[in-house]
């Protein structure tokens, strides 16, 4: 009988990729760079030491590795470095590990800015290209409701849904790299948001049109009140869901 084929990969070697990319993680420093940079944006060295609170010299030393690990990608302008997750399938991973992360009673935080920080995540942000936390699921529970996604078959746009877009004037590109939806797992919510090329086409036009904006420099959003009204009117999401608790 013929055992003509494709030729398994090496286990080995595959299990050893595998655990270099763990150790890659395997540190509090590391990840946290990571999740800063699931806002789909390039950082800088000196603005990813300060937002995790290590001296550069550490920064750079664990940059370096991430980059030479395919874990980050790096741009240079002049002087200047910027680094970047490396890529979609990163974030997903990224994500994905934070909503399988335990689930630990929250620590209180240490000063009030942090409590901001922590709480404006949790109620809107970006997932490298896409929309996440309270809004973003909520997002996605209001556009199944409305007939616009189906998950019985696999998580796909429907026909209603491709109308609905169409009146936003929301365009879609299409991509033989990447599916038109794909579900990630909200780590904040437990449940999960949109992804996918239609999900990165949703959160850019929101961006675009100023129906959100970005805080500061997290990957924590805003819904402004055009925001508001465009999400009411064509959603049916309440006032109160969009806007964030100030206390």
């Amino acid at each position: 009988m013929s055992t003509t084929g494709p030729v398994p990969a090496d286990p080995t070697l595959a299990g050893s990729e595998l655990a270099a990319m763990a150790r890659l993680l395997a540190d509090g420093t590391r990840a946290t760079f990571c999740l800063a940079l699931l806002d789909g944006r390039a950082w800088t060295p000196t603005e990813l030491a300060r937002y995790a609170g290590v001296a550069p010299s550490t920064t750079t030393e664990h940059l370096n590795t991430m980059v030479a690990g395919g874990l980050l990608a790096e741009e240079r302008q002049g002087r200047h470095r910027y680094v970047r997750l490396a890529g979609q399938p990163i974030a997903e991973l990224i994500e994905t590990m934070a909503a399988a992360a335990p689930v630990r009673p929250a620590q209180a935080p240490r000063t009030l800015s942090a409590d901001s920080r922590r709480r404006a995540l949790a109620h809107a942000r970006t997932c490298y290209d896409h929309l996440a936390g309270r809004v973003g699921v909520a997002i996605a529970e209001a556009m199944t409701e409305r007939a616009f996604v189906e998950w019985e078959h696999g998580l796909k746009l429907t026909p209603g849904g491709e109308r609905w877009l169409a009146e936003l004037a929301i365009e879609v590109p299409v991509s033989a790299r990447r599916p038109a939806l794909r579900p990630c797992l909200d780590w904040t919510e437990r449940r999960p948001h949109l992804a996918g090329a239609v999900g990165a086409a949703l959160c850019g036009h929101a961006l675009d049109k100023g129906w959100i904006r970005r805080v500061g420099s997290s990957r924590a959003v805003l819904v402004t009140p055009v925001g508001r009204d465009v999400l009411t009117t064509w959603l049916g999401l309440s006032a109160e869901l969009l806007t964030p608790a100030t206390n």
